[in-house]
């Protein structure tokens, strides 16, 4: 029993059951990925039965020697399959057939018993043969794979190569000295977990196992660190033991100096931004094929592109293409609505005006030309240092003599150049590689898209201020318009019947009605509310009186309606609005056909109808366009908002509107109103 072999076998242990998990977790269904993960499965158990050894457990031959075997052979499979072509066929039936052997072998081991050292040999003699065939393979997989392949396959050989390497090197021995050294045996398990990181990055940059093992940059940086950190600790330690046993009377105090002084380095290099940049730029290049977890990236930029912490959109969206290579700021150019000048527009973390030396630049500029026409992402130190590169163009006085600003990212909406993001140099180390150009052309057009957005959302809420605007202008000469042609009509008449006491009357009727018009559609104006305020009206009154006002024209409308029926409504818009609908009917009938308006019940809803023989709507124009606002068949008479308004003011009043139509047969417009249920204001009545 030892600890050195306990721990070291567990660690191994622990590692390929990790390894073992994360293939699982990856496997994509693939024959080869499934040996893979046989192979670390059987290793995982390998190691799990000589921590039982190690730690006095008793642990039958039988069982070590399979253990063995099984790791050797499961990774032989897995080398066998691999090697295809690149080998001699006798060699891969030749491996095969050693598995076979090797895993047969124990049927001998009654025959060895008599020789006390007997089923030793044939555990080192069997592993050697093992081993020796696993080198080989290896080698013929290495030597015959194409150039581009080795990136990865080198990891992999140089990871299963040092398992059975160790190996030879430790069975040759036992041969040599008729035993196993202990101290070697003990050694087997830290070496073995050594291979475990080299296998998981061959297996990363190798699609061909169709696995796709992920492990969070994250997790590798901070368990980097604290590994880091712990052989600088024991280090440390050793150094300090050292000081101790020099240092004499005074070695107690200086081995806690020493110490002291260690902490405070250590604290000092893990605070150091240089040196964790360099440190994560040192894993995302030998750990991973890509130089960015572009999950977390693209989720980082979405959530500051949509963030609120600062007030103007375009200091955000400078800002979250800076933290991606934590630039420490940026200045964003837009083309203005000319279309002739990309002007900066704005600045983080700084404030534009606080980089007077910063100019706009004309759309036929050498710059923004070879952007547009590239689309590539210009480095300013790449063109102090090869111009050609960039066709010998020239860059504005302040982009070129600014020391610090780096790189010019065009923002492109489809194919149009809309502006364009100048970056200050990251901080180093930093080198602008293919996939920093890509990313940023990626989030350089979404922040096009989102820019161009905005500036859409800006124009809708305007032109929704000037279509409120206009619509109140608009119901405005409508009822100045009907108020007009009144007035007109008494101007028209006056010659003729001015001696007429009943021309006169009813002038004076149409003016005082033509005032109350004015007189609501001033209180409507000053938001008084006077003339939204509702009571309970006779509608059979108001319908005699629209009828009444609508009987100087041709068809005359006729009224069927019996007593009293209540609505609550305005007494003055309802009555508009029943005119409206018998005058609409009177011009689309001609003087020889009928207008005829009825007033029913039908249990708690008001249903008054117009009914006329005129000429008629198609079901498309009703459904399309009768109730949509500005919209007339009426030409330069017609403003195309009274049937829109009688729907919306109905519908405020709880009812509904329903129009029937034939072409050429006529139109039933059809106006529902709930019943009051309260009492009638008698001045109202009597009214």
């Amino acid at each position: 029993m030892t600890g050195f072999g306990i721990a070291s076998y567990a660690v191994a242990a622990f590692g390929y059951l990790l390894l073992s998990l994360l293939l699982v977790t990856s496997w994509r269904g693939r024959r080869q990925g499934a040996r893979l993960i046989g192979a670390c499965a059987a290793t995982t158990v390998w190691a799990v039965v000589l921590l039982l050894d190690s730690a006095g457990r008793f642990v039958p031959f039988l069982a070590l020697y399979l253990a063995e075997v099984a790791r050797d052979c499961a990774w032989l499979l897995v080398l066998t399959a691999s090697v295809g072509a690149a080998a001699p066929r006798l060699l891969v039936i030749g491996a095969r057939a050693l598995c076979l052997f090797a895993l047969a072998a124990p049927l001998a081991l009654p025959l060895l018993g008599a020789a006390e050292d007997g089923p030793t040999l044939l555990l080192s003699r069997v592993c050697l043969a093992l081993s020796l065939a696993g080198l080989v393979l290896l080698e013929q997989i290495y030597r015959n794979s194409p150039q581009s392949a080795r990136r990865s396959l080198k990891y992999f050989t140089i990871g299963v190569g040092m398992l059975f390497a160790y190996d030879l090197f430790l069975y040759s021995q036992a041969e040599l000295l008729r035993g196993v050294s202990l101290d070697a045996w003990n050694a087997r398990g830290l070496l073995t977990a050594l291979a475990v990181p080299l296998i998981a990055i061959a297996v990363r940059r190798d699609p061909k196992w169709s696995l796709d093992i992920f492990v969070s940059r994250q997790i590798v940086f901070y368990t980097s660190t604290v590994m880091a950190a712990g052989v600088y600790l024991v280090l440390m330690a050793l150094g300090g033991y050292y000081v101790r046993e020099i240092g004499g009377t005074w070695g107690n105090v200086a081995q806690i100096v020493f110490f002291a002084g260690a902490i405070v380095v250590l604290v000092t290099l893990l605070a150091s931004a240089s040196l964790r940049r360099r440190a994560q730029v040192f894993i995302s290049k030998h750990f991973y094929r890509n130089k960015y977890d572009y999950r977390l990236e693209w989720l980082r930029f979405i959530g500051t592109l949509s963030s609120t912490e600062e007030d103007d959109v375009r200091r955000t969206a400078i800002r979250a293409m800076a933290q991606i290579f934590a630039s420490p700021g940026g200045i964003l150019f837009l083309i203005d609505d000319s279309a002739r000048r990309y002007v900066p527009y704005a600045a983080w973390p700084m404030r534009l005006e606080t980089i007077p030396e910063v100019a706009s630049l004309a759309a036929d500029d050498d710059l923004p030309r070879f952007i547009e026409r590239t689309q590539w992402i210009v480095d300013v130190v790449e063109y102090r240092r090869t111009p050609d590169v960039y066709g010998n163009i020239h860059l504005p006085a302040w982009l070129d003599g600014h020391k610090a600003l780096r790189i010019v990212s065009p923002l492109l909406q489809l194919e149009r150049l809309v502006g364009f993001v100048v970056l200050y140099d990251p901080p180093p180390p930093f080198e602008l590689t293919y996939e920093d150009r890509d990313l940023l052309k990626t989030v350089g057009r979404h922040v096009a898209t989102h820019m161009a957005q905005h500036d859409a959302d800006r124009k809708l809420a305007e032109s929704r201020q000037f279509e409120a605007y206009n619509r109140l202008t608009a119901f405005m000469m409508h009822d100045l318009k009907n108020s007009v042609a009144q007035l007109k009509l008494i101007v028209a008449n006056a010659e003729r019947h001015r001696r007429n006491p009943e021309f006169i009357d009813d002038a004076i009727g149409t003016v005082g009605n033509t005032v109350e018009r004015m007189t609501r559609l001033i209180e409507q104006l000053r938001g008084s509310g006077s003339a939204e305020r509702t009571e309970p009206v006779d509608l059979a009154a108001l319908a005699r009186e629209a009828v009444e006002r609508c009987s100087s024209r041709q068809p005359r409308p006729v009224l069927e309606a019996s007593g009293p029926a209540y609505v609550r409504a305005n007494r003055e818009r309802l009555t508009t609005v029943l005119e409206h609908i018998i005058r609409n009917a009177q011009d689309a009938t001609g003087e020889s056909g009928s207008v005829r308006v009825e007033l029913t019940q039908a249990q708690d809803t008001l249903v008054l109808a117009v009914q006329d023989s005129g000429s008629g709507m198609a079901p498309e124009f009703v459904r399309d366009r009768l109730f949509r606002p500005f919209d007339s068949t009426k030409g330069a008479k017609g403003m195309g908002i009274g049937a829109y308004q009688v729907r919306e003011y109905i519908q405020l009043l709880g009812g509904a509107v329903e129009v029937q139509s034939t072409p050429g047969q006529g139109t039933r417009f059809a106006v529902s109103l709930p019943v009051s249920q309260d009492e009638p204001v008698r001045a109202a009545h009597g009214r």
